[in-house]
């Protein structure tokens, strides 16, 4: 039994979220000794982000060759709610990061706005949002802390200081670091470094924000130039953690009407509630809450980046290159942000050939963030969000979130060039189901789709959103009409009926569309049709003595030796008539068969070095076949027509298939269902045979 809350539980478990010195203040002095014992505490945004990645986990993905980042692949954070699925969106990940971590060296990309391309649904933002939750949680653990600085005791020294103003948070969150003058800061990042265990050496050289620039000198001055006394009198070191809501080391931004963009909301304006204290030109009287300002030591994330207008945009360019913002009638800022935005591909199309875009164009870095190319990652997608949702008491029938994720899948690859593989084929090798009859290369297929595309493959179609909509309502539709499961034939229908009222999809689509849906049906009409084969005609014993049989005489074969006949006794030839109706069943030519039966040759004898004895079970092909077989000298004593009328079938009988359908994972009136449809379509080759 779970421990009831109470609130004195539960603000004890809210204490222990926050981190120890959050509410205390710290001299300079005992900033320069954590300086040294913890040189990473004064990362730049870049490096800490990059730090961040790894913090939470990696694992190496040989057969994508790829490193998967945790808090995307697993989400520890939210036990798994928001993980990402898909080989080509962790290669984006895995892009994205080593970008970050390029900067984080001072290669490059910390000049660079990371642009994230990809069409409507396919992660982007989900990834974005990821980030900035990440670094918030990062932030308050020791491996992420930072800290920033308020002038204190202000009104003791500066005359017309408002009273309000007594204490002043730095306005863009600076590492105290920076109130070091630059030789005397140089010399600490100097010993900082030598304690440095990292990729990448410690730098700033910002200059210090025109208001603390101000206390600065003021303080200096009536201190003759005492930096000691200033610092120990009127500076306090903070902890700072980020906050999206707050605005703090994180800021989202969002176009707004075109007509009504201003270039303070990135850069900040005048505070008008001090001018009348201060003056217009006083650095006081100036509201650093543009977004460059409020994401500064974390993350800049720009939406529909490229919705702004080409005015709008050229603010980037000296974010960007130069790291600094130039507010109206103030002089510059030093920033340091990892600066993200998204854009879908018609606003990229359109900035992209925009000559006088050129400037701002040499200063991104595009990642892709493709639709998900394999359809079992896609069903992932589906499950996720089933799985985060309040789902009715219906059972999901087996290949109903497969299919759907091969509709869309279907959408966004491109047709092969070649004669000997179908689209179909190609969305399998996509899935990793390496065709047994053709040698598909991947590769080649990827690379003649890029050279179709103008971007890449993946980066148009339908999006998870319209199919996982569609399976939302396919599920209402079952519960309205008291079906206690989802069946791929519902959610099929449901795709059909709505294509065409989906906005994302071009009229010029809706047949090639069409088509594809009748090629996942006939792709489900095959897996159907397997499962109620595999339900009414299979026998673990018979299969196991054919799989003996089919391998005696497979090693006679590569021995050039006999076997012995299983009713006379006598020595003979390997029964090549045998072999050939187990290996046909996977539609092995007769060229392929010695490839075949050497590979499961040397799968036995590999078993029996290891001590485990023979199962056909364990070889999947193998298995198939058997199984295919023993439907094959089954088939023709069942009466197929009888399964899709219950009243032309003996009850044990038919509960029985039932039962052994649900042991596939078929509810018991999907059981029903899919006995009904494969009868039906089995019933009906039979007759055109």
């Amino acid at each position: 039994m779970s421990k009831q809350n109470t609130l004195e539980s539960l603000s004890q478990e809210y204490r222990d979220t926050i981190p120890s010195d959050l509410r205390r203040t710290h001299s300079f002095d005992w900033y320069l000794e954590e300086l040294q014992s913890d040189p990473k505490i004064a990362r730049s945004a870049h490096q800490r982000i990059a730090d961040m990645f790894d913090f939470y986990g990696t694992e190496y993905d040989e057969d994508k060759g790829v490193v998967e980042y945790k808090l995307a692949s697993e989400d520890p954070l939210d036990d798994g709610e928001n993980t990402f699925y898909g080989r080509v969106i962790h290669e984006a990940i895995h892009e994205f990061v080593n970008k970050v971590k390029s900067g984080a060296r001072g290669l490059g990309p910390e000049r660079r706005i990371l642009l994230l391309l990809g069409p409507v649904g396919s992660g982007k933002s989900d990834f974005d949002s990821q980030v900035r939750k990440y670094f918030e949680d990062y932030t308050t653990r020791d491996e992420g802390r930072m800290y920033t600085f308020r002038w204190t005791n202000l009104c003791d020294i500066i005359e017309d200081q408002d009273p309000a103003d007594d204490v002043v948070r730095s306005p863009m969150n600076q590492d105290p670091i920076v109130l070091l003058p630059e030789k005397q800061r140089k010399s600490v990042i100097k010993q900082m470094n030598e304690n440095l265990d990292a990729p990448y050496t410690i730098r700033n050289e910002q200059a210090l924000d025109p208001a603390s620039e101000f206390y600065m000198d003021e303080l200096l001055a009536y201190y003759d130039d005492d930096l000691q006394a200033v610092l120990e009198n009127h500076v306090e070191v903070v902890r700072l953690l980020a906050d999206e809501n707050k605005r703090q080391a994180i800021e989202t931004f969002e176009p707004k009407d075109k007509k009504n963009q201003d270039e303070t909301e990135l850069t900040g304006d005048v505070n008008y509630s001090k001018i009348a204290v201060y003056g217009e030109s006083d650095p006081r009287a100036f509201d650093y809450s543009g977004a460059f300002c409020n994401a500064n030591r974390g993350v800049f994330s720009g939406e529909e980046l490229l919705k702004l207008q080409r005015e709008f945009l050229y603010d980037f360019l000296h974010a960007t290159q130069e790291q600094t913002i130039k507010p109206k009638n103030n002089p510059r800022i030093d920033i340091d942000q990892v600066i993200v935005g998204r854009t879908n591909m018609p606003e990229y199309r359109d900035k992209k050939g925009d000559e006088k875009m050129e400037a701002f164009n040499d200063r991104t870095k595009r990642i892709d963030f493709p639709y998900v190319l394999s359809y079992e990652n896609e069903a992932e997608i589906y499950r996720k969000m089933l799985r985060n949702a309040d789902l009715p008491d219906i059972q999901v029938e087996p290949h109903t979130l497969e299919m759907a994720g091969l509709f869309g899948v279907l959408t966004r690859i491109e047709e092969p060039d070649a004669s000997s593989i179908d689209l179909v084929q190609k969305a399998k090798a996509y899935n990793g189901e390496i065709d047994e009859t053709d040698d598909i290369d991947v590769k080649k297929l990827q690379e003649e789709a890029a050279e179709k595309v103008e971007i890449g493959e993946g980066m148009t179609g339908v999006s998870p959103r319209f199919v996982g909509d569609e399976i939302a309502e396919a599920i209402m539709d079952s519960m309205h009409r008291s079906r206690n499961f989802l069946s791929p034939l519902t959610t099929f229908n449901h795709l059909e009926d709505n294509l065409e009222n989906h906005g994302s999809i071009s009229d010029e689509m809706f047949e090639t569309y069409y088509r594809y849906l009748e090629l996942v049906r006939e792709e489900y009409k095959e897996r159907a049709i397997e499962d109620v084969r595999h339900a009414l005609a299979y026998d673990l014993d018979e299969i196991q003595r054919q799989g003996e049989k089919y391998m005696d005489h497979v090693m006679a074969y590569i021995d050039d030796d006999t076997v012995e006949d299983e009713i006379t006794g006598r020595e003979q030839e390997p029964d090549e008539q045998f072999l050939r109706s187990v290996e046909e069943k996977l539609n092995l030519p007769e060229d392929r068969k010695d490839d075949f039966r050497q590979e499961v040759a040397n799968w036995v004898s590999r078993r029996a070095r290891e001590g485990e004895t023979f199962d056909p079970q364990d070889n999947d092909r193998l298995r198939r076949a058997l199984e295919r077989k023993l439907w094959e000298d089954k088939k023709h004593n069942i009466n197929f027509s009888a399964l899709v009328s219950s009243g032309e079938m003996d009850d044990d009988e038919r509960n029985e298939w039932i039962d052994a359908l649900m042991e596939q994972g078929y509810s018991e009136e999907g059981a029903k269902e899919v006995l009904e449809f494969a009868g039906a379509e089995v019933a009906k080759s039979e007759m055109e045979d």
